[in-house]
């Protein structure tokens, strides 16, 4: 197992978790696991209290028990009648789990995506970016998760409006025909408690604030920003070396321009073999040719 540890330890790029990218998925991967046992892992009760005329008829703790997926209309329990008969089993109304299953399995899908994104940023963060082909599906694959967050966690928060008005026990009395005669005594006993609930539509919502974060930090490693500013440069391949010579704005011409400057300035343009310049024999000035005077006419 060290061995193994000591590997994992080498091969990794844990230092990867320290930026923006991985640390964020880590806050994903937790708060889906969150999203998902609040919802998928409750179980609730509340408790009714039916007092008959004749006391030996009541029922004065009637319990109702429900949980996930909120099929309430599959939800029945027994209740006393005050006629001197059976008790008659009645059964709650509604059925929320198609909003309760949707934010489930989004929560679920989630936790592994993250899962995954985060052993790829650690262990293989190279194939990750070759081509940038790695960021942009993931970036795809985030804004899709966005997008389902968003639905799930407002269907979800609709659908746990509905379970509680369905789950008050002031609603239930209404099913209940002993309560609705005056000589028998309805009352509640104890609410459900739904503050697990209440807390998996806030985990939700912070699913959703943290894919819809995410997103900018995995669209800079996309390589898009630099196409759309025509910077972008694909990966493996390197810019072209600019011509020193060649594309350094004229560097030859550039002393062209200053002779033709210097020529129409009326700048000193020394010509050979013209008037007025050096020819072999001696120096031609204004037409008059003058011989060097040798050493030995001036001894």
């Amino acid at each position: 197992m060290d061995t193994v540890n000591q590997q994992l330890v080498a091969t990794g790029q844990f230092g990867v978790i320290k930026q923006p990218l991985a640390f964020i998925k880590i806050l994903q991967w937790i708060f889906s696991i969150f999203a998902f046992s609040t919802c998928g892992g409750y179980s609730g009760k509340f408790e009714l209290s039916v007092e008959c005329k004749n006391r030996s008829e009541s029922d004065l703790a009637l319990e109702v028990e429900f949980a996930y997926p909120f099929r309430l209309h599959q939800v029945y329990f027994d209740a006393p009648t005050c006629r001197g008969e059976k008790p008659e089993r009645l059964f709650l109304e509604g059925d929320y789990s198609g909003s309760a299953e949707f934010f489930v399995t989004i929560a679920v899908f989630s936790f592994l995506y993250s899962m995954v994104a985060i052993a790829v940023y650690l262990f293989i963060m190279e194939k990750y970016k070759e081509n940038n082909r790695g960021p942009q599906v993931d970036f795809v694959v985030s804004a899709v998760f966005t997008f389902m967050w968003l639905v799930c966690s407002c269907a979800w928060a609709k659908g746990l409006s509905n379970v509680k008005v369905a789950t008050d026990p002031e609603n239930v009395k209404t099913l209940i025909e002993a309560c609705d005669r005056e000589e028998n005594r309805c009352r509640e006993v104890a609410d459900p408690v739904v503050s697990g609930l209440n807390t998996s539509v806030a985990f939700g919502f912070i699913n959703l604030i943290l894919w819809g974060g995410n997103l900018w930090f995995i669209f800079k490693e996309t390589g898009w920003m630099g196409a759309f500013a025509g910077t972008y440069v694909p990966s493996g391949e390197k810019p072209p070396a600019p011509d020193a010579f060649g594309q350094q704005q004229g560097y030859g011409e550039g002393y062209g321009q200053q002779d033709q400057y210097a020529g129409s300035q009326g700048g000193y343009q020394p010509e050979y073999g013209q008037e007025g310049g050096y020819s072999e024999g001696g120096y031609n000035q204004g037409g008059y040719e003058q011989e060097p005077t040798s050493f030995s006419n001036q001894m």
